[in-house]
């Protein structure tokens, strides 16, 4: 997906940042299918000595800054990986939580209150000290509403934070949550001088602790990072220098890929991967990256859940599978895929059944039913979009399918102005917990904004269940919370997947040695060296 903003408070505060960018960086055309210049000037080759510089192709141009409380975008989430640490970090391969500014996890003192403790020596790529008073402010400015923080949602329990002592911090929670030693990665740390004296500046021009400084960005054509070479945290940077080459060319990028000009490409279109593992190696990882289907349910047609439940009855997802997406995907049984640690087969499970459609839609009272789908232009999801429309037809339903860029069809979705729509997502790039990665889609802004479920019973029941299993102390009884939640969403289906997509990675194996693909949007080089 392009844009990790599908919340209207991101949508603000992308509307508001964006031209930050601007100031910062030339806008250049999109790189072509011929690839450009030989990057051997930039000292791409490595012998293995951390000298070299790694080069790889990513396939979004920066939509918006890069400041981490509002970014929204795929790519500059994908550099702030590397330019900023949180005082705990997801393991960008595995998304387990682990100590990064802070010497530990975060430790508990009694039910509400935990203390963190920063690393010794940790600096800021200006060369100031990382104190307790710039995790304060870090963690301040995220739960401030006013600054409508993309983070804010994620982090509902935090009452305070206060400096214990320089390099010691505490926080007190309003209930206890027991997740909260590992939802923190959601906030990295920022310096506070340098943010309070340009915030805009700072977006164009990130300051973090991380192990990559940044040095320029372009919006579409690359970024380029610079190893921090007074770094002393646990995973220091193993190149001299990385260029990102933001290729959005599905063709550019193969190529690029091919002819050895980048090292690494995310997003290798489907039908490709195979032609590819010839010359490199090549990965599709099981994603919670899900393809939705998402219903108005202010119009009256789609009020009715039977109606919702028998436009998924008609869809013939293998088939998409199979076809569209050379198999890189799994059907969705529960909200989650089967590979996730906390996975539910939900009470409700829509399989290929055209009987069923016709039959739950004569029941719903529709005879005829007609209407329009909006979705995206991003490759793989516009390869889908005519299976879609088959599916459904099979069914005696007609739909009309309106493609085009995201942000113009979120515009319309955000007006109200739709009846159906398809569109990707993955909140799995903020945390990986059940908790995270419902609320995302059922607690507040997507159902009370945007799909208009807010006004049924059920939604102010999966609210209530979500804060249950929030507090519930009990592992099992968080889990069998969760559960509940599932049955009611699968059931309900006003917005819910169709399929858990794979992410397909390319690279060069003998140049990036320790490199791993991941299981979202992006590429990660930390702990990977430049051969």
């Amino acid at each position: 997906m392009p844009e990790l903003r599908p919340a209207g408070v991101e949508r603000r505060t992308f509307l508001r940042y964006t031209s930050a960018i601007g100031a910062a960086a030339a806008v250049t055309a999109s790189l072509s299918a011929c690839g450009g210049p030989s990057s051997t000037a930039d000292g791409a080759a490595g012998k293995g000595d951390g000298n070299g510089t790694i080069e790889a192709g990513l396939s979004y141009p920066l939509s918006t800054g890069f400041d981490p409380m509002i970014t929204s975008g795929a790519t500059p989430y994908a550099a702030n990986m590397h330019i900023f640490e949180g005082l705990v970090d997801l393991d960008p391969a595995t998304l387990v939580a682990r100590p990064a500014l802070a010497t530990e996890m975060p430790k508990k003192i009694n039910a509400t209150t935990y203390r963190a403790t920063l690393r010794e020596g940790a600096t800021f790529h200006d060369g100031s000290a990382v104190t307790a008073e710039d995790v304060v402010f870090s963690f301040e400015r995220i739960l401030d509403p006013k600054n409508a923080s993309l983070m804010a949602q994620f982090v509902p329990f935090i009452d305070t934070i206060t400096a214990v002592d320089a390099k010691t911090v505490e926080f007190k929670l309003k209930y206890a949550f027991a997740l909260f030693p590992s939802r923190i990665a959601v906030a990295r740390i920022v310096p506070k001088k340098i943010v309070e004296a340009d915030v805009k500046g700072f977006d164009a021009r990130p300051v973090g602790s991380g192990p990559y400084k940044f040095i320029s960005a372009t919006r579409e054509d690359k970024i380029v990072f610079e190893r921090y070479d007074t770094y002393n945290g646990p995973h220091p940077a193993k190149a001299k220098k990385m260029i990102w080459r933001l290729i959005s060319d599905q063709s550019a990028r193969v190529s690029a890929m091919q002819s050895g000009r980048v090292q690494a490409i995310e997003d290798v279109p489907y039908i490709d991967v195979k032609g590819l593992s010839g010359t490199a190696k090549t990965e599709s990882v099981q994603s919670f990256g899900l393809l939705f289907l998402m219903f108005n349910t202010t119009d009256k047609r789609f009020a009715d859940k039977r109606v919702r439940q028998a436009l998924h009855h008609a869809l013939d997802t293998e088939k998409i599978i199979r076809t569209a997406m050379v198999g890189n995907a799994a059907a969705a049984t529960g909200y989650v895929p089967s590979t996730h640690p906390d996975y539910h087969e939900a009470a409700t499970v829509y399989t290929h059944d055209v009987a069923k459609a016709k039959k739950l839609l004569a029941d719903a009272g529709v005879g005829t039913l007609k209407f329009t789908v909006l979705t995206t232009d991003t490759g793989w999801v516009k390869d889908i979009a005519p299976l879609l429309k088959e599916s459904w037809a099979a069914a005696g339903v007609e739909a009309t399918l309106n493609i085009a860029q995201s942000p113009a069809q979120w515009a319309k979705v955000d007006a109200g102005d739709f009846e159906v729509m398809v569109a990707p997502g993955d909140p799995s790039v903020f945390g990986n917990d059940v908790d995270l990665l419902m609320r995302w889609f059922y607690y507040g802004f997507w159902p009370e904004k945007r799909y208009g479920w807010s006004r049924t019973a059920e939604y102010k029941q999966v609210k209530q269940l979500l804060d249950k299993a929030a507090q519930a102390a009990d592992e099992a009884v968080r889990k069998q919370l969760w559960n509940r939640i599932t049955d009611i969403v699968a059931e309900e289906a006003a917005l819910y997947p169709i399929l858990h997509r794979k992410l397909p990675t390319a690279w060069n194996e003998k140049a990036l040695p320790g490199f791993e693909p991941l299981p979202t949007t992006g590429l990660s080089f930390v702990d990977v060296s430049r051969a």
